[in-house]
């Protein structure tokens, strides 16, 4: 089981000044997750997205955090790979060249961002993003174990070349695949890749989630995997903040959802600027509420159906209180079939000081806690 954190560089305030003290503040989070016994800190890769990610640049910072640090891994959650934002070459160069700089502590996860407002920018059509995202998770593996690549298609053209450097790992970092869709977990284990599962859903989300995944990868045909190294796991989204006053983590929890909340559905769902109150638990979970049904409101104005999928984001039963709140919760993302967990701190009104001190109390209890209770198991399996 890994204990992870993951990073939006989400704000209200988008000020330089402020802008700056946010990435400032995520690095010293990071050095501390590593003093605390975290396992990786994974990035996003956004574009375009006002308030809601800043962390446009995932290489520059995991590339930073990874000189800053010396044991913890560094994950990309994910690269975009339409050929515009990210060339397949680029790509293959950039994750080699961190992989040996951090001897082999990289994570590679591919994905879209595949949103108007993202791809609009580098000038890619909708139509074309899957099949250029497809098209090259296929191509970077072959990049680093060939001498010399080359590939032709109507999408793409790359004349024979030599690619380097080769990545730190043998055959070449794990490989993973950002799943917010049922149909993303069946394309992620039928092509032998991990699943980053990021969404808000909670435990019985994700032991679904879990089995269809886990059934897509046993099913997996040879002629459909990507890379050389077919990696099982399942990470899940954990929203958290923990801290002894417990009322006051939730007030801070949900604040900071409903503002990753009202920030995505800005740019995603044609709603209002986010702004968000600050009032005291109870009331922010009312707030919460209100803003599912305003959301779902839209939604039906729109002619949209309202998944399961859709609503989760105001799903508020997570990770926030004390301790003891938090191991029963990530207990059920366990028990679920989670192998990592993902911990979301950063949400825009979420304060430093509240990422540290759960930083602190899942580093110096909860993961602890996990690790002292799979020592037990082993010890009773070997008995």
């Amino acid at each position: 089981m890994k204990f992870s954190i993951i990073y939006e560089a989400q704000m209200v305030d988008t000020s330089r000044k402020n802008e700056a003290q946010v990435f400032q503040d995520i690095v010293e989070q990071s050095v501390y997750a590593e003093e605390m016994g975290f396992d990786v800190i994974w990035s996003v890769e956004h574009h375009s997205l006002t308030q809601y990610a800043h962390l446009s640049a995932p290489e520059s910072f995991l590339a930073f955090i990874a000189g800053r640090t010396t044991r913890i891994h560094v994950g990309h959650g994910v690269i975009c790979l339409p050929f515009k934002m990210n060339h397949p070459i680029k790509v293959a160069e950039r994750v080699a060249t961190l992989d040996i700089l951090s001897r082999g502590r990289l994570h590679f996860g591919v994905g879209k961002g595949g949103t108007r407002q993202e791809t609009g920018a580098f000038d890619t059509p909708m139509e074309l993003v899957t099949p250029q995202v497809d098209e090259a998770m296929y191509m970077i593996p072959k990049m680093w174990l060939e001498g010399e690549f080359e590939h032709h298609s109507d999408l793409i053209d790359i004349p024979p070349r030599p690619i380097h450097p080769k990545p730190f790992q043998d055959p070449h970092p794990p490989m993973y695949m950002a799943c917010t869709r049922e149909e993303a977990l069946l394309v992620a284990g039928a092509r032998g890749l991990g699943a980053l599962v990021l969404g808000f859903s909670g435990p019985d989300e994700i032991a679904k989630k879990n089995a269809i995944y886990r059934k897509a990868f046993r099913e997996r045909k040879l002629e459909d995997q990507v890379g050389f190294r077919p990696t099982e796991h399942l990470a899940a989204l954990c929203p958290a903040i923990i801290m002894d006053d417990a009322e006051e983590a939730k007030r801070i929890g949900f604040r900071g959802q409903l503002f990753f909340a009202k920030s995505i559905h800005y740019w995603y769902g044609n709603a209002p600027k986010p702004n968000v109150d600050d009032l005291d638990a109870e009331l922010m979970a009312q707030e919460v509420e209100k803003e599912k049904e305003l959301f779902v409101a839209r939604l039906g104005e729109d002619n949209i159906p309202v998944r399961p999928n859709a609503t989760e984001l105001y799903n508020v039963n997570h990770a926030y209180g004390t301790v003891d709140t938090a191991i029963a919760y990530v207990q059920r993302l366990i028990d679920a079939g989670a192998d990592e967990i993902l911990f979301l701190l950063q949400m825009g009104t979420v304060p430093h000081e509240a990422s540290m001190e759960t930083i602190k109390n899942i580093g110096k209890y909860l993961i602890p806690h996990f690790k002292n209770q799979a020592a037990k198991a082993k010890e009773k399996e070997l008995a």
